[in-house]
């Protein structure tokens, strides 16, 4: 394994620090209090900081700065109801978000890695809701709709986080410029 350099944690901890100041921000956070009671929002861009980090230096440095991320998000916001929950909802759904790293030397890398990276998040997410809600409910019919509601309900906000980001990274200003800024990362 390589050693992580200071420019690495430098870099690193900017796109973090950027991460958390746009996720606890109420400018750029969209939020309705009747649907997402429990949590979830729509952030302008912050998986987007995280998953750079895989994008700049790999799987291993990604995964860790996602998640020094995710120990921040519980220590600003924590919301759960079990130790598993919290397994699932923070290290779990936001270290996935390292997985972006798997892609960095790839044509197009930001964008397959941020899409594998939050559906990673997503997968983790909606694991732990179906866990939390199917506890509550005895029967089958009764079970099917808590999964569907814990999956709706996650994807309410990650897919279109996801697809705006999506746009915006793919536009080509702003992809030369990330390459740009990949390229200070790495040189």
């Amino acid at each position: 394994m390589k050693k992580i350099t200071t420019k690495q944690i430098v870099f690193s901890a900017v796109a973090i620090a950027l991460a958390v100041v746009i996720a606890t921000s109420p400018v750029t956070k969209f939020k309705w209090p009747w649907l997402w009671f429990n949590g979830g929002s729509i952030t302008l861009f912050s998986m987007l900081f995280i998953t750079l980090i895989g994008y700049w230096y790999g799987p291993v440095t990604g995964i860790i700065g996602a998640l020094a991320y995710a120990l921040i998000q519980y220590i600003t916001g924590p919301y759960f109801i079990s130790p598993l929950q919290v397994l699932l909802d923070y290290p779990l759904a936001f270290g996935a978000l390292g997985l972006s790293g798997f892609f960095y030397q790839k044509k197009n890398g930001l964008q397959i890695g941020y899409i594998v990276a939050v559906l990673g998040r997503l997968f983790f997410h909606c694991v732990s809701g179906i866990i939390f809600y199917t506890e509550y409910v005895g029967d089958i019919k009764g079970n099917l709709l808590a999964i569907g509601g814990g999956i709706l309900y996650n994807m309410s906000y990650i897919v279109p986080e996801a697809i705006l980001t999506l746009i915006v990274i793919s536009l080509p200003p702003v992809k030369k410029g990330l390459q740009q800024i990949k390229e200070m990362a790495t040189s």
